[in-house]
């Protein structure tokens, strides 16, 4: 249960636009909370690439993410993200994003889509 919960954080976690082309780093920790009781924390220690084709920005990342479930002992996983971005208009663009992150059992997957308008 606790590694789904902090899927969902991960795939929460990133915008999909693309604002220069080319290689990064990104470190990035996610906290989570059922109501007021802390339930853990995960951080992405990822290289990526970003870049721009036109209209379209780009990204993928990846690389090992430490799962800190409170109370508990730190397991390193792997995941990444992987997302597109897309202006419709001068003040709308779409985005979407695809995550993963490795378990004991199973791989864990999450989705984001999303509309930004821009005043």
């Amino acid at each position: 249960m606790f590694k789904s919960v902090f899927a969902a954080a991960a795939a929460l976690s990133m915008s999909a636009s693309a604002a220069l082309a080319g290689p990064y780093v990104n470190v990035e920790a996610n906290s989570g909370f059922a109501g007021s009781d802390y339930v853990g924390t995960t951080t992405d220690l990822h290289v990526g690439y970003e870049g721009e084709s036109g209209d379209l920005g780009y990204y993928v990342q990846a690389g090992p993410t430490l799962v800190a479930p409170d109370g508990e002992a730190t397991e390193t996983e792997f995941g990444g993200k992987a997302g597109l971005g897309v202006a419709v208009t001068e003040n709308i663009s779409l985005y979407g994003e695809v995550s993963w992150l490795t378990g004991d059992d199973e791989t864990g997957y999450g989705t984001k889509a999303g509309l930004t308008y821009r005043f």
